[in-house]
C-alpha cells in the first residue's frame, strides 16, 4: 500500500476520546483509563493500517494515556493513601476534555447563528452532530470520521481469515475504486457503506475501498450520514457539489 491520504477533516486526539467516552457511555468523571487507552490504542492501529498520517499529538495523548494508566496500576504505601485519594491522575484529562467540550459546542452555536444569518438551513446543529436534510427530504446526522473507521472495523473484521493470508496479483486502485463510488451514486442518491464491501477479495482491497470513500469526502463529493448518532453509516451525493457542476 503505497497511497496515502491527507485529510483536512482530520480531528484530533480530545475528538477520539470524546467519541469512545459517548459511544461506551461513560461518565467523564469517573474514566476507566484501561479501557479507554485499549480502544483508543485500537483505533491508532486501525489508522496505520490504512496508512493515514497520524499527527503527533495522538501519539502524545497515546503516552499519556499509558502514564495515567501505569500510575493508577501501582502499588501505592500506606503513606500515600491518603494523598493519592486527593490526587485523581485522570484529574488534568478529565479538564482538558471539559474545556474541549466546551469549545465545541460554542463553536457549534456560532456556527448556527452565523447559518441563520445567511439564510441557509441544509445543515443545521444538533449538539455535537450535524443535521443534513437530503434532496428527499430526510434528515441524517453527519458521521466523524472516528465512526466511519468504527465502520471500517467491522467490515475488517468480517474478512475471511482466508482472505487475509491470500496472496493475489494487486487488481484495483483508489482511483478506479473511487470511479466505481461514482457510478453507484450516479445510478442511485445513497448508498449503505457496508455494501461496498460485500464482494472484497480480501483485506487489501478493503483497505483500497475505504480510501476512496475517504478520497471523496476530501473533495467534499460525497457525505457520510448516519439516521442516528452510532447508527448505520451511509454515503449520499453532496447535491451542492452537484449542482456547481464540479462532480464527475
Amino acid at each position: 500500500m503505497t497511497y496515502k491520504v491527507k485529510l483536512n477533516i482530520f480531528e484530533g486526539p480530545l475528538d477520539l476520546l470524546l467519541f469512545l467516552i459517548k459511544r461506551e457511555k461513560i461518565d467523564i468523571y469517573d474514566i476507566p483509563i484501561s479501557g479507554i487507552t485499549e480502544r483508543y490504542l485500537e483505533y491508532l492501529e486501525s489508522m496505520r493500517l490504512l496508512d493515514l498520517e497520524i499527527a503527533g499529538e495522538f501519539l502524545v495523548m497515546a503516552a499519556t494515556l499509558m502514564h495515567i494508566k501505569s500510575k493508577m496500576l501501582l502499588p501505592q504505601d500506606e503513606n500515600d493513601i491518603e494523598e493519592a485519594e486527593e490526587e485523581d491522575p485522570r484529574e488534568e484529562l478529565v479538564r482538558k476534555l471539559l474545556e474541549y467540550k466546551k469549545y465545541k459546542e460554542a463553536s457549534q452555536q456560532l456556527l448556527e447563528m452565523h447559518d441563520r444569518h445567511k439564510g441557509a438551513f441544509l445543515r443545521k446543529g444538533a449538539g455535537d452532530r450535524e443535521k443534513i436534510i437530503s434532496d428527499d427530504g430526510q434528515e441524517y446526522f453527519e458521521a466523524s470520521l472516528f465512526d466511519l473507521i468504527t465502520a471500517f472495523r467491522k467490515v475488517l473484521k468480517e474478512v475471511s481469515k482466508e482472505a487475509f493470508h491470500k496472496v493475489i496479483r494487486n487488481e484495483f486502485t483508489v482511483s478506479d475504486k473511487i470511479h466505481q463510488i461514482y457510478h453507484i451514486l450516479a445510478k442511485q442518491p445513497k448508498i449503505f457503506f457496508s455494501s461496498l464491501f460485500r464482494n472484497a477479495r480480501n483485506k487489501d482491497e478493503v483497505i483500497v475501498i475505504f480510501l476512496a470513500v475517504l478520497e471523496l469526502m476530501k473533495l467534499r463529493e460525497v457525505l457520510i450520514v448516519q439516521k442516528e448518532v452510532f447508527g448505520e453509516i451511509e454515503i449520499i451525493r453532496n447535491s451542492e457539489v452537484v449542482k456547481r457542476g464540479f462532480s464527475s
